[in-house]
């Protein structure tokens, strides 16, 4: 599936939004469980930083979903590790356009000098954990019963892939 990212403006905000509400409302993806704020968004979403970058996914011109390279840990020491987060429109997934981002988001981590990615996932979001083992990430975390949502006690688990 062929696709395109697009350097995320501060008007896309909206947009995100928009795409995060439908998890937030109707998945465990995210731990959220009220609708989030543009304000809250920026505090999670970079704009603008030159080693973590968020991006728009086109594919077929139409926007499909979001990705960035965020932040591990706010100390120095983690610099060389990063967060990656993939969410596509759900009549965008199941065509291959997620494993296209994740290898095209390795590319641009080791550019700026990120050697480690992170994928923190829903221990029952089976294509997520699907999509990064594809993509080569292994499993390294297993957290029991750290979140509830929908009256589900659910596990966290992290990937992660050496790029550098």
């Amino acid at each position: 599936m062929i696709f395109q990212l697009e350097k995320l403006r501060s008007t896309d905000y909206s947009i995100v939004k928009d795409i995060y509400d439908y998890y937030i409302e109707n998945t465990t993806a995210t731990f959220h469980l009220d609708l989030i704020s543009i304000e809250e968004l920026k505090a999670t979403v970079p704009l603008n930083h030159p080693k973590y970058q968020s991006f728009l996914i086109y594919s077929e011109g139409i926007v499909c979903g979001y990705c960035y390279i965020g932040s591990f840990k706010a100390r120095a020491a983690y610099d060389r590790t990063a967060e990656i987060t993939v969410y596509l429109k759900p009549e965008s997934t199941g065509k291959g356009i997620a494993f296209g981002v994740v290898n095209a988001l390795e590319e641009i981590a080791k550019s700026v000098g990120i050697n480690v990615l992170i994928a923190c996932i829903t221990g029952e979001n089976t294509a997520s954990i699907r999509l990064f083992e594809k993509c080569g990430y292994e499993k390294c975390a297993h957290f029991k019963q750290v979140g509830e949502k929908f009256g589900r006690i659910l596990d966290v688990v992290d990937y992660q892939k050496i790029i550098g």
